[in-house]
């Protein structure tokens, strides 16, 4: 398992600009949410931004995943619609066809999986009905991606159709594959009361191929920020951040650490109380503000690991 970003969290950077920096900071993945001016299959520029894609990924050793969660692509006025539970068949059939272009990305680019989710049931079809619908689509998507070695991590997501694990088993009664894989949200098993949260993932471990993971607030559908929810001050995740933050280390870099998102100012803190070294790397001063590091390099985080490893070098 590594870590990744995703670029929806990057929307005032180019796409480019923030793998860069992703690459920068340590991640070792890109989760790439196919949007507006972000490999748009729709737009002149497709062909050109998905070799510029390839090449950059090339450059960092960065993984992908090809993310279909973009709220105002198909059409401007409705949240993510069309979906796959939209109720006309001609209409669906747009959600259907951006899925194979998002797939066609994933060959392309030799990502880990496509994520994707149900949708929200708009209209009145009763229970069976509405699965037959799902099901019959997912059918054509895991086919298509199974004849392009593409793998699918559907994602249940609160509010929809699939809202639960509980529901996304129901669903593998309708429809499976060896490609049907699954995107676990961490953030959601905590909104939704599905816990033990470390429970759900042994349960699940075989099939989970996609992971996100943020702060949330029980019964709040709304993505936070590590230490602005309740997920860390759950009692299982509060035992599991206690020990990492009891462990002995000897040095910690901060790279673009900044007081307004202070989570890993304290974490840093904690490990400087236990004797660690700290460095601080930011272009804005008052970055350190919080952690109050002894060495702080006021560079970019690139610059700053050249200038470091040069340094390293001479000893």
């Amino acid at each position: 398992m590594f870590l990744g970003y995703n670029t929806n969290g990057t929307a005032h950077h180019d796409v480019f600009d923030a793998m860069e920096l992703m690459a920068e900071i340590g991640y070792r993945g890109v989760a790439i949410t196919i949007d507006h001016a972000v490999i748009d299959p729709r737009e002149e520029r497709f062909e050109e931004q998905l070799e510029r894609m390839q090449t950059v990924l090339t450059k960092y050793n960065l993984h992908s995943v090809i993310e279909t969660g973009a709220r105002y692509l198909l059409t401007p006025r409705e949240k993510h619609e069309p979906t796959l539970m939209t109720a006309a068949p001609v209409v669906r059939a747009r959600r259907l066809a951006f899925l194979m272009r998002a797939i066609d990305v994933a060959a392309r680019l030799g990502s880990d999986c496509v994520s994707l989710w149900s949708g929200t049931l708009r209209d009145e079809a009763e229970e069976p009905a509405a699965f037959r619908r799902l099901s019959s689509g997912l059918k054509e998507v895991l086919q298509y991606a199974a004849d392009r070695e593409v793998t699918i991590g559907f994602e249940p997501e609160p509010g929809m159709f699939i809202d639960t694990m509980s529901r996304f088993e129901r669903l593998l009664e309708h429809v499976d594959a060896p490609n049907f894989k699954l995107t676990l949200d961490v953030g959601h098993l905590h909104c939704q009361g599905e816990e033990p949260i470390a429970e759900v993932i042994r349960r699940w471990a075989d099939r989970i191929v996609n992971v996100h993971i943020e702060d949330m607030r029980r019964g709040r559908h709304e993505h936070l920020m590590f230490g602005d929810g309740e997920y860390t001050g759950h009692p299982e995740q509060e035992r599991n951040f206690q020990a990492f933050a009891r462990r002995a280390v000897d040095l910690v870099i901060l790279v673009g650490s900044s007081g307004a998102v202070p989570t890993n100012d304290y974490l840093a803190k904690e490990f400087m109380r236990a004797g660690a070294e700290t460095l601080n790397i930011n272009l804005d001063p008052s970055a350190n503000a919080i952690v109050g590091t002894e060495y702080f390099l006021p560079l970019k985080g690139k610059e700053a690991f050249e200038r470091l490893d040069k340094a390293l070098q001479t000893l």
